[in-house]
């Protein structure tokens, strides 16, 4: 969604402290708060093709549109929220216009239920974990920056699908045990591998280039990671974190559950 305009809609104080909290975690967005001329400020929006975020009741908003709905292949993406943030819903172009993958990422940021209704498959993110680190780190210093990067992202370990790094750390034994410790699956790729995700890195380092052949390697095998559970996009919800001998990132990427 970051190249298309966000505009997110609240009528009420509460619907307000939402409102200004999204505007926070979404690219291009723009909140409004009790816009005037209401009807025709939202309907002017959508036609121009505005995704739009709407907190309050689906009614209001069912209402607004309904006379400049065109079909689904070219209306923009509309969702739903309570004021209270407990609930997710995409309106308006599930699928084509890709409500139901937007809808599943902010619930994901905010932590709030999902509710898809169409009878099509809903998304389920997967998160990875990268590492890098020194040779010989001790199990407890990568631990303790893994529960750091855990409460940066506001995840637990439960919803970690692996932990990853580059094929030189296959024999880490700091790595080993801290994912033994974690009860995570622990995974290597060769630097080839992980060079095709060098697009989406936050930052590149030409002194880890030289020295192992990749960029970076946390960023790199989490995002890898998590292209390879799901076949699909991954993105770091995460960038790189460090100490003085381990460096951390979170990658994300969505499955298809069937329904």
């Amino acid at each position: 969604m970051d190249k298309k305009r966000i505009r997110i809609i609240s009528l009420t104080e509460y619907g307000q402290r939402l409102g200004q909290r999204l505007q926070q975690l979404l690219v291009n967005s723009e909140h409004w708060f009790k816009p005037k001329p209401f009807a025709e400020k939202l309907q002017h929006a959508f036609s121009a093709g505005d995704a739009l975020v709407f907190i309050g009741a689906t009614g209001i908003i069912i209402r607004t549109l309904a006379p400049v709905l065109d079909n689904k292949y070219n209306d923009p993406p509309v969702l739903v929220l309570d004021e209270a943030g407990h609930y997710v819903i995409p309106l308006l172009s599930g699928h084509q216009g890709g409500a139901n993958h937007w809808a599943s990422e902010i619930a994901s940021f905010i932590r709030a239920q999902l509710i898809i209704t169409t009878a099509q498959p809903y998304l389920s993110p997967v998160y990875t974990i990268g590492m890098g680190c020194a040779r010989h780190c001790s199990a407890n210093v990568l631990q303790e920056l893994i529960l750091v990067a855990l409460q940066q992202a506001a995840l637990s370990i439960e919803q970690i699908h692996s932990m990853n790094s580059i094929d030189i750390k296959a024999d880490e034994k700091g790595l080993l045990n801290c994912a033994n410790a974690l009860h995570l699956p622990y995974q290597t790729y060769s630097k080839h591998q992980l060079m095709t995700v060098e697009s989406l890195l936050s930052t590149k380092s030409e002194y880890v280039l030289n020295t192992v052949g990749v960029y970076g390697v946390a960023e790199s095998a989490a995002l890898f990671s998590a292209q390879q559970a799901t076949q699909a996009e991954a993105e770091l919800i995460l960038c790189k974190i460090k100490n003085k001998q381990a460096t951390c990132a979170i990658a994300r990427s969505f499955t298809m559950i069937q329904k």
